[in-house]
């Protein structure tokens, strides 16, 4: 048991879906899981464990923004011996090529968060980037369900609300696709831990065109985006 995480020893899989909202990782367990117990409700951030076709597997809520992510995969990979972590969450298109609904695969994540610069005493810039192999997997399993992902780099910012048009506008022209918010503290963990992850997020806003999706299609976007994350951690 930890500060945040209720469980005890054994309680967690070794591979971890991380949506950043509790009620969504409360809907992925019952919807997709095969006898998922709940293994911890702290803070009204919901944990499970069952079973994804046979494979053993947890889904954990890690909250919004780089520290409350952080605070969930570094227990997780420290206290509960996690090999994998898979963040499904939405994001916001940075590029035109986008469409809400779309599916990103995150190779890598840009960052105005401060935290690698205090980690690293401020001596460089860290490059926080997916596991290879599980990124080759999503890609994969999206093109034998007939789905398209877009591989790219994606931006983990500390501020929802930006009035910063012109820095989201140069970190489109240097091929940034998105704009989400814990991708860059979860690579950077994984690395620490030598542990593996990925983060794929959902289009559910664009930047660009001022589009919303609506709760219906986040809905059925984000059943899409769960389905590609389990078959992809299960082979």
């Amino acid at each position: 048991m930890t500060a945040h995480i209720s469980a005890k020893p054994g309680d967690i899989a070794e591979t971890v879906l991380l949506p950043g909202d509790p009620l969504r990782a409360k809907w992925i367990a019952e919807t997709y899981l095969t006898d998922p117990v709940q293994y911890t409700a702290v803070r009204n951030m919901y944990g499970y464990t069952g079973t994804y076709q046979g494979h053993r597997l947890s889904i954990q809520g890690s909250g919004m923004g780089q520290p409350s992510a952080s605070i969930y995969a570094h227990e997780l990979l420290a206290e509960f011996g996690v090999k994998t972590l898979v963040r499904v969450g939405s994001a916001g298109a940075m590029s035109k090529d986008l469409s809400l609904r779309d599916v990103v695969a995150a190779i890598g994540a840009t960052t105005d968060s401060a935290m690698n610069r205090v980690r690293f005493n401020g001596l460089f810039d860290y490059a926080p980037v997916a596991d290879f192999g599980l990124l080759r997997n999503s890609v994969d399993v999206a093109t034998e369900k007939g789905k398209t992902v877009h591989v790219g780099p994606i931006f983990s910012a500390d501020t929802f609300y930006s009035d910063n048009a012109e820095m989201e506008a140069k970190l489109a022209e240097y091929g940034v696709l998105a704009v989400e918010m814990e991708a860059a503290a979860l690579y950077t963990l994984a690395a620490k831990f030598k542990a593996r992850a990925l983060t794929l997020v959902t289009i559910s806003d664009h930047l660009i065109t001022k589009e919303v999706m609506s709760s219906e299609d986040r809905e059925r976007s984000f059943a899409d985006m769960a389905e590609i994350a389990l078959e992809t951690v299960i082979r």
